[in-house]
C-alpha cells in the first residue's frame, strides 16, 4: 500500500516560478542572486501558510546551486540540489525556534558557524518561528547576526514580527509576505485537481479559497478533506458546504429580500432554520454584514473588483444591488455592526439578533414616512392663504412681549411656524433626521422660550428659594452645594449671594450662566440677575502645639505660673 502524501507537501514549490501569489518576493530574491547583492540576514514575515519557509528553502537551494540557469532558477540536477532534495545537505541547516529557543541552542548554532562549508559557497541557516526565541537567546544571537562570516547567511521566518526585538529587525533585510488572493488559490487548486484527475466544480474551489482566508496550506488541507469525502471522484459545491460547515450565499440572498420587502415572518423563520442547522448566531451576523457590504460594493463599477466571489455569485449580487437603494444598505450596515459589537454581551443572543432583523425590516417604511413634501419659498404666500382658520386665530392670540427685539424675531419666525404646522403629523414619529428643510424645530423652540421670558412676570420670593433649592439638589459635587447654600437677600429682581473665598468665586463664575438660565426659565423673568459679595472669613488663631507654646499660652492667661516655674526650676524643653 502506497503511503499517502498530503497535497501541501506533495505540491510544495521547488522553484521561484512555482511560488503562488508572492511575485514581489521571488522577483526581488532572484535579482539579488543574479547581481550578487545578497544580504547576510533575511527576515520573512507574514500570516501562516503563505510560503515563508518554502521561499527560504528555495533561496537556500538556489544560492548553492552549481549550475544556475539564466532565469536564476536551481537546476535540481547538481550534487548540491540533489543532496538538498534528499535532506542530506551539510550546507543548509534548519532550526525550529519553537522547540529550540534557549541560550544553549543558539550557542551550539554559533559554534557550527565557525566552520566554513566543505562543498559549495555558503552555509545557510533557516530559523523558523524565530519570535519564539527567549530574550537571552536573542541577545546571544545579536553579535553573530550583525557580523557573521562571509560564507554564512541567515534566513529567519516568523508570523509575529512585532515580538522580535528591534535590534534583531535592524540587522535583517525584511520581506513581508501577503495573503494569497482567492483567485490565485482557486487557480492553483484547479491545476492540482487536473494533475490528480479529480473532477471538481469551480464554485467548490472558490468556496475553499474563501474559507482558507489567504492561506494556501489551509486551502490544500481542505481540498484533501473534500477529495477524501468524495472518494476521489467528484468534488461538488454542496458537499464542500456541508464538510466545511459554511453558510450558503443563497440564505443571505433570501433573507435580504425578505427584510427589504418587510416580510419579517419569513426572515425569522429562515434565521431559525439556520440556527437549527448548527450555525452560530454570531457567524450569521458577520455573514449578513459581509453580504450588505458586497451589495454596497456592487453599486459602483469601480469597486466591483473588490468582490472576491465566483462569477455566478457576483452576478447575483449585481442583480440584487439594483433593487436595493444605497441609503437602505448604509442603514442596514449600521444596525448590523451594532449587532456584531453587542452580540457577546447579550444575555438572550437569539432575541438580540431577531430584534436587529426587526429593525432592518422596518427601514423601508421609515424612509417612506420620512419623505417631506416639497416646500417652495416662492409659494410661501399661497401656503399661508391655504391655512385653516384655526392657525390664523392662533397667530392673532399670540401674547404681546415687552422686548422689541423679541417682537421682531417672533414676526420673522411666524411664516416658518405656519409652514411647520402644515407638515403632516406622521413626520413627528420619524426616526430619521431630515437634512434639507427650511423648518428648524430647535429654532422655533428657542424663539418660544425667549417670548415666554420676555413677559417678565413678578417674582415670588418663596418660589425663587424653592427653585434655588431644586438647582442645588441637581448638582452632584458637594462643593457646589455648600457654595450655593442659600441667597441672603432678594429685592428688585436681584439675588444677593455671599461667597466665602476666591476659589468659590471662580467656581461660581462657571455655574452662574447655567443658574441664571435655570431660574429665568422657571420664574419667567429675563430681568433676573445675581450679585455676589465676597466675604473673607477671619483667620482663626493657631492652636499651640509644642510644650513651650502651651506654657506661654497658659502664662498669658495666668502670669503666676511663670513664677512657679522659676521657683521649681522646671525645664520645658523635655
Amino acid at each position: 500500500m502506497e503511503n499517502f502524501v498530503v497535497s501541501a507537501r506533495k505540491y510544495r514549490p521547488v522553484l521561484f516560478d512555482s511560488v503562488v501569489g508572492q511575485s514581489h518576493i521571488t522577483t526581488t530574491l532572484q535579482n539579488a542572486i543574479r547581481t550578487n547583492h545578497l544580504a547576510q540576514a533575511f527576515l520573512f514575515c507574514g500570516p501562516r501558510g503563505v510560503g515563508k519557509t518554502t521561499c527560504a528553502r528555495i533561496l537556500a537551494k538556489t544560492i548553492n546551486c552549481q549550475n544556475l540557469g539564466d532565469d536564476t532558477e536551481a537546476c535540481n540536477e547538481c550534487d548540491s540540489c540533489k543532496s538538498f532534495a534528499a535532506n542530506a545537505s551539510f550546507n543548509i541547516h534548519e532550526l525550529d525556534a519553537a522547540s529550540n529557543n534557549s541560550v544553549e541552542d543558539i550557542r551550539n548554532l554559533i559554534d557550527q558557524i565557525r566552520f566554513p562549508p566543505q562543498q559549495g559557497k555558503f552555509k545557510i541557516y533557516i530559523i523558523d518561528e524565530v519570535h519564539m526565541l527567549s530574550t537571552a537567546a536573542f541577545n546571544a544571537f545579536l553579535k553573530t547576526l550583525e557580523e557573521p562570516p562571509s560564507y554564512a547567511i541567515f534566513i529567519l521566518a516568523t508570523t509575529e514580527k512585532h515580538k522580535i526585538l528591534p535590534t534583531i529587525l535592524s540587522r535583517c533585510q525584511i520581506f513581508d509576505f501577503n495573503r494569497i488572493k482567492n483567485v490565485d488559490i482557486s487557480s492553483h487548486l484547479v491545476k492540482i485537481a487536473q494533475n490528480e484527475s479529480i473532477e471538481v466544480e469551480l464554485e467548490a474551489l472558490d468556496l475553499i479559497a474563501l474559507k482558507a482566508d489567504g492561506g494556501l496550506r489551509d486551502a490544500l488541507s481542505m481540498f484533501d478533506l473534500n477529495v477524501t469525502f468524495a472518494s476521489g471522484k467528484r468534488v461538488t459545491y454542496a458537499e464542500v458546504l456541508d464538510n466545511l460547515h459554511v453558510l450558503d450565499y443563497d440564505y443571505y440572498f433570501k433573507i435580504v429580500d425578505y427584510l427589504f420587502t418587510a416580510n419579517l415572518s419569513q426572515a425569522l423563520l429562515l434565521f431559525s432554520e439556520i440556527l437549527n442547522k448548527g450555525f452560530d448566531g454570531h457567524q450569521f451576523v458577520i455573514g449578513l454584514n459581509e453580504h450588505y457590504r458586497n451589495l454596497m460594493v456592487s453599486k459602483d463599477a469601480i469597486t466591483i473588483s473588490l468582490l472576491e466571489v465566483s462569477e455566478s455569485v457576483q452576478q447575483k449580487f449585481l442583480e440584487q444591488s439594483k433593487l436595493i437603494p444605497l441609503h437602505y444598505i448604509y442603514s442596514a450596515l449600521s444596525i448590523g455592526s451594532q449587532l456584531d459589537l453587542n452580540y457577546k454581551a447579550a444575555k438572550a443572543q437569539k432575541l438580540h439578533v431577531e430584534i436587529g432583523l426587526m429593525k432592518i425590516s422596518q427601514l423601508q417604511n421609515l424612509f417612506q414616512l420620512n419623505q417631506l413634501p416639497n416646500i417652495e419659498v416662492e409659494k410661501k404666500n399661497d401656503n399661508l392663504a391655504a391655512m385653516p382658520p384655526k392657525v390664523e386665530v392662533q397667530a392673532e392670540q399670540q401674547p404681546m412681549v415687552q422686548s422689541p427685539s423679541a417682537v421682531y424675531e417672533t414676526s420673522q419666525a411666524e411664516p416658518i411656524k405656519k409652514l411647520a404646522r402644515a407638515i403632516p403629523s406622521k413626520m413627528a414619529t420619524s426616526d430619521f433626521e431630515v437634512i434639507e428643510t427650511a423648518i428648524k424645530p430647535t429654532e422655533l423652540k428657542v424663539e418660544k422660550e425667549e417670548a415666554i421670558l420676555a413677559e417678565n412676570k413678578p417674582i415670588n420670593a418663596g418660589k425663587l428659594y424653592g427653585f434655588w433649592a431644586e438647582f442645588i439638589a441637581s448638582r452632584e459635587m458637594m462643593v457646589e452645594k455648600v457654595m450655593l447654600d442659600r441667597p441672603y437677600k432678594f429685592e428688585n429682581d436681584i439675588i444677593y449671594l455671599e461667597i466665602d473665598n476666591d476659589v468659590q468665586l471662580q467656581q461660581f463664575d462657571v455655574l452662574k450662566q447655567e443658574l441664571m438660565g435655570f431660574l429665568r426659565k422657571k420664574l419667567h423673568n429675563s430681568l433676573l440677575s445675581i450679585e455676589v459679595k465676597l466675604i473673607e472669613k477671619e483667620a482663626k488663631e493657631r492652636m499651640p502645639y509644642t510644650a513651650q507654646e502651651k506654657f506661654d499660652y497658659l502664662v498669658n492667661k495666668n502670669p503666676i505660673l511663670n513664677i512657679l516655674r522659676e521657683k521649681l526650676q522646671l525645664d520645658l524643653s523635655h
